[in-house]
């Protein structure tokens, strides 16, 4: 269950910086459902990249427990990220069909 929390943060937190781009850029009338799909999707995968790289820049064990600090704001960071880059490439892509 403890390695189930990384990745429920950085869903939600991609769901939520999906949806933040979606909203400062406006480049496609996306529905709910991609939007939230496409920022939890890049969210887990920018908080797998990102995530061990900014929990040692911010002073805490890639490897420790799901709690820690570092490891914690990693996944969040990283989700963000991988959200609203993500969820940017879909809304160009849906955008440009249209």
């Amino acid at each position: 269950m403890e390695s189930l929390i990384p990745i429920i943060i950085q869903a939600i937190s991609g769901a939520a910086g999906g949806s933040i781009m979606n909203s400062v850029l406006k480049q496609a009338a996306m529905s709910l459902l991609p939007k939230l799909i496409s920022g939890a999707v890049g969210g887990v995968g920018g908080g797998m990249a990102l995530g061990p790289i900014l929990a040692g820049m911010l002073g805490g064990d890639a490897g420790g427990g799901a709690m820690d600090m570092g490891p914690l704001l990693g996944n969040i960071i990283g989700g963000l990220a991988g959200g609203g880059v993500l969820n940017s490439v879909v809304g160009a892509v849906l955008g440009g069909r249209k």
